[in-house]
């Protein structure tokens, strides 16, 4: 059977090309994966910023919502890993673990993943105060002593929102200098919430349920100490899930999937990319849904155009 749509991926952006798919009668498949099924929304503790929810809710639950949603036009999603893609003329081919689907466009939708710093309790405390998205979590730390990990444009635009929050920010950067704009870096500078920790990298975390402190090791003496926080940020970079279509389609310099914006269309005909894999700027559930939206149009628009 060849089908009219395949998303690869799920979260808020595959989610939303299903529904719109499946209420164009184009009867999707979404293959969500076995392990990152609902995209990075899944380690989020509490959504507050997507529209039409005013009280919040958990990540997982906005997640099952959307599942739920795309699910009732008809939507079959099915929790199998991706593990080839054949892209390449009118049928493309999408290899499992279990099946092979065919298909005549596919939506890419596989995320990023922020880069971390690959400390030895960092999983554990992430949702416990270690956090990736200031835009997402700032607010959970009011009046608190935080740390913002990273020395480029990210780390000060972060560093400089977090300030609404809370009460003191430090920026910790392994070098003597910022990567980022002499305008951020500025900026910064100028906020006299903001302290910095130059020529340091966190070597440890500390705190049994939550955070509680980092100990910090200078670059240049390698002396350590303890620097006491609640919460620490970390800003150095994301990464875009396309090792299976990397040798395939065109990527930005970047890394993310390259697409004929405002569209989502790829180089390759019948191929759309949305949400994060394809965001290089904001990377926010609100923004993957709206591209999620986009991709469906243009592969409906794309299947109409070829009969």
């Amino acid at each position: 059977m060849v089908h009219d749509v395949v998303i690869v991926g799920s979260g808020p952006a595959g989610y939303t090309a299903a529904i719109y798919a499946a209420r164009a009668q184009l009867k999707p498949i979404v293959l969500a994966g076995s392990v990152t099924a609902g995209g990075a929304l899944m380690n989020t503790t509490e959504v507050e910023n997507f529209p039409g929810f005013p009280e919040g809710l958990m990540g997982p639950d906005l997640m099952a919502r959307m599942q739920e949603q795309a699910e009732r036009f008809g939507t079959d999603v099915r929790f199998e890993d991706v593990i080839k893609l054949e892209l390449d003329g009118d049928i493309k081919r999408v290899t499992t673990d279990d099946n092979v689907y065919e298909a005549k466009t596919v939506i890419l939708s596989t995320g990023s993943e922020y880069r971390k710093l690959g400390l030895k309790d960092e999983d554990r405390l992430s949702g416990h105060g270690v956090s990736y998205c200031a835009t997402c979590d700032g607010f959970f730390f009011r009046d608190q002593d935080i740390i913002v990990v990273g020395g480029g444009d990210s780390a000060m635009e972060e560093a400089t929102f977090l300030t609404t929050f809370a009460r003191s920010v430090t920026i910790v950067h392994r070098r003597d200098e910022f990567r980022a704009s002499p305008f951020m870096v500025k900026k910064a500078e100028n906020n006299p919430k903001i302290r910095f920790e130059f020529n340091a990298v966190v070597k440890e975390l500390r705190g049994e349920d939550s955070l509680t402190g980092v100990v910090l090791e200078d670059t240049v003496t390698g002396e350590e100490r303890v620097l006491d926080a609640t919460g620490m940020f970390v800003a150095i970079g994301q990464i875009p899930r396309t090792e299976l279509v990397k040798d395939q389609i065109a990527l930005e310099d970047s890394g993310y999937v390259a697409v004929d914006h405002p569209s989502t269309r790829t180089n390759i005909p019948g191929v759309f990319a949305c949400g994060d894999v394809a965001d290089t700027t904001y990377q926010q559930a609100i923004t993957a849904a709206a591209s999620g939206c986009r991709a469906a149009l243009d592969a409906q628009h794309f299947l109409e155009q070829a009969e």
